[in-house]
């Protein structure tokens, strides 16, 4: 009987991490059985980048540095929204000018 295999889709940033490790010295070998992939897949990915055929590794470098770019954003409006309501002084309270103001002697 014919077994129904499912292909595995990659995304680009994974397909440039796998490419990373290579390029930084693993083995394809090793590589492959770390991340349950075979072998040919990464010897494929790597042709087709060389080749200017895929651009796997720049689309994944881009993905990446897009999601730490997100990330930072939202840091900053936590950032921001905390400062905001540190700043914000309850009604009835004296502000900086008002209570001036009131301590002066003339």
């Amino acid at each position: 009987m014919h077994e129904d295999k499912k292909r595995r889709k990659y995304d680009a940033a994974f397909k440039a991490e796998v490419l990373r490790m290579v390029e930084s010295g693993q083995s394809v070998r090793y590589a492959a059985g770390a991340l349950g992939i075979s072998e040919n897949l990464i010897h494929t990915w790597k042709s087709k980048n060389k080749m200017g055929k895929g651009k796997t590794v720049r689309q994944g470098e881009l993905s990446v540095e897009n999601q730490q770019l997100k990330e930072r954003v939202r840091q900053r409006e936590a950032e921001r929204d905390i400062s905001k309501k540190a700043l914000r002084t309850p009604r009835g309270a004296f502000s900086a000018a008002r209570a001036d103001r009131a301590l002066r002697l003339d």
